[in-house]
């Protein structure tokens, strides 16, 4: 083998990856291969790295204590004290997440690779990878093409795809039929964002708070997604949206209008009033990244993460969360525990599916159990109204729902109706009752998870149990929505 692991893929996930590997497996031979030019590394398009570029803290800490790599300034670019949700009438938020950062996502991958490189990780740039090579039902390698159109082959004993939501290395992969190959459109959000400094207008915590990153819940403004208005400074900002892409279509044509994502985001922009005089960042760490748009996953992870020679993290597994397609925390998540994993099967000699199998469970444990409920509750909160968000945020909220929430997972709404109170409206009453069935599905589908297989001989059961789980909620969602 030309090397022991190739990472495919240079950006966050890859690179934590990477050195995750470095740390567990010392002297393991380790090559990223990044698609991206040197002085764009990990970018996602020639746009940059779009991104709405917060972090826990909670999460970097913990790829820190697992990979022994610390970040600071300036890659660490502003600190916030948590998130903010606020319903479409700003009457009502919900605080969640805790502390974080706002990182600087062009400064950030130089100094991953620097870093990188300090613990003996070869990178090879503008190279695009087209497909896996395998060896007796194992993958030994990857092949494409070099900046100059040459020819590409590289061979190792596991390939970690950290390529990306339509990663071509997991859609054509060829020796397994538990990876599942395409994301589902419903189950994508297209998003947009401006990085931008400002005058400061009208002081207004709704639309702009140096401590807090905001999130706007609004049908009309963002359909199916939500705004947000992320610090970077006193007078910096990444501003930005997403949207479902059917659920655009049918507000315009409910509110009769041709609006697209990049539309959206400009009159997002002109209609906050504590944001006075918005122009891009001209900084040089934002030079290549100052605006664009992208589009994420808001669904599960994979059903499966591995295969012979083979594993997927971030992006590439649809690891973003469901509710609000934050996809920094699961990403350094997956890359440490990815990492320690790959170096165990070095260790034992043993990467075939049944060695890498317990990547699955670690990451379950960790972060993916909460997933497919959540999954669940987004569709049910996308096809809300505006009305119905402002009275189920005001009035369906109590303090152990906001404390899941904060904590990633689906609130218990299973006590809606018990508590005497009176709900204004068939529409509420409705909505109290959908509420109340994603509580009890949340429930069947996390202690599903918490049940995934211990070896591969297992899934196959476990993976039709779930889309039967799946399969119900969705069915059964349609009574709840309007």
């Amino acid at each position: 083998m030309d090397y022991d692991v190739i990472v495919a893929g240079g950006g966050l996930a890859g690179t934590v990856a990477a050195q995750a590997v470095a740390k567990y497996a010392g002297g393991a031979q380790i090559l990223v291969v990044d698609r991206s030019p040197p002085v764009m590394p990990g970018s996602k398009s020639v746009s940059g790295w779009i991104c709405g570029d917060a972090v826990s803290k909670e999460a970097v800490d913990y790829m820190t204590s697992r990979t022994g790599v610390a970040w600071g300034e300036p890659e660490i670019e502003h600190k916030v004290k948590g998130v903010m949700a606020f319903s479409p009438d700003r009457e009502t938020a919900i605080p969640f997440d805790g502390d974080g950062y706002m990182l600087n996502r062009q400064l950030l991958p130089e100094r991953q690779n620097e870093r990188s490189r300090r613990m003996g990780i070869e990178f090879h740039h503008s190279v695009n990878l087209t497909g896996l090579l395998y060896d007796d039902g194992q993958v030994v390698g990857v092949a494409g093409v070099d900046g100059s159109k040459n020819p590409y082959k590289k061979t190792a004993h596991v390939v970690i795809d950290a390529t990306g939501m339509t990663s071509m290395l997991r859609n054509q992969i060829s020796n397994t039929d538990k990876i599942e190959r395409k994301v589902d459109r419903r189950d994508v959000e297209s998003t947009g964002r401006h990085i931008m400094y400002f005058d400061k207008g009208i002081e207004d915590t709704t639309q702009f708070d140096p401590d807090y990153c905001i999130i706007h819940l609004d049908q009309d403004a963002s359909p199916g997604g939500y705004g947000w208005v992320f610090p970077k400074g006193e007078d910096k900002v990444n501003i930005g949206l997403g949207v479902e892409k059917t659920l655009l279509g049918a507000r315009n044509a409910r509110l009769n209008k041709r609006d697209t994502v990049t539309t959206l985001i400009e009159e997002y922009v002109q209609v906050n009033e504590a944001i006075k005089n918005p122009r891009l960042s001209t900084d040089p760490e934002d030079a290549n990244n100052a605006t664009g748009n992208f589009q994420v996953s808001v669904r599960r992870q994979n059903d499966c993460l591995v295969a012979g020679g083979f594993l997927l993290v971030g992006d590439s597994a649809w690891m973003p969360k469901p509710l609000d397609a934050g996809g920094i925390g699961p990403a350094l998540v997956a890359g440490s525990i990815a990492g320690r994993c790959v170096a165990e099967a070095l260790e034992s000699g043993d990467t075939s599916e049944a060695g890498l199998w317990q990547y699955n469970k670690e990451f379950i444990n960790e972060y993916g159990y909460k997933t497919a409920g959540l999954e669940v509750f987004r569709r049910l909160i996308q096809t809300l109204t505006n009305d119905q968000i402002n009275y189920g945020m005001k009035h369906f909220l109590g303090n152990l729902d906001v404390e899941a929430i904060s904590k990633g997972e689906h609130p218990d709404f299973s006590a809606l109706g018990k508590l005497g109170m009176i709900i204004r409206g068939a529409l509420n009453k409705t909505l109290a009752d959908g509420l109340r069935f994603t509580t009890r599905q949340n429930k069947k589908l996390t202690e599903h998870y918490y049940a995934f297989p211990e070896t591969p001989d297992g899934f196959a059961e476990w993976r039709k149990k779930l889309h039967v789980l799946l399969d119900e909620s969705n069915t059964k969602l349609k009574r709840y929505q309007k």
